[in-house]
């Protein structure tokens, strides 16, 4: 039997096993529920990642975006765009609405 993944941590780079999708872990609660998924499959270490074939299709996940769990308790940053849906523990992940710049005089 294979050992849970580990619990990422702020930092840690994943990578979509189905896709080219790569995120940065940039917020992650310490009581991890469920598996981080991109298309279905866990995402794995991005060390660990096979070389993502090359698709035509339209990439669903956005460079630069950072994506949130419903809770706000997970938070992802797009560092490659890809196919495939972002999951948290079954449940589709969010794009994240940026800050609002204060005006300045």
């Amino acid at each position: 039997m294979a050992s849970p993944a580990p619990t990422p941590r702020p930092g840690d780079q994943l990578a979509s096993a189905t896709s080219s999708t790569r995120v940065i872990v940039i917020r992650a609660p310490q009581d991890l529920t469920g598996p981080i998924e991109c298309g279905g499959s866990p995402m794995v270490p991005a060390a660990q990642a096979p070389a993502p074939a090359p698709s035509g299709e339209t990439p669903g996940n956005l460079i630069g975006k950072r994506y949130v769990d419903a809770a706000d308790t997970l938070e992802l940053l797009c560092t490659a765009s890809g196919t495939g849906q972002l999951t948290y523990s079954g449940e589709p992940l969010l794009i994240k609405a940026p800050k609002a710049l204060p005006a300045s005089d």
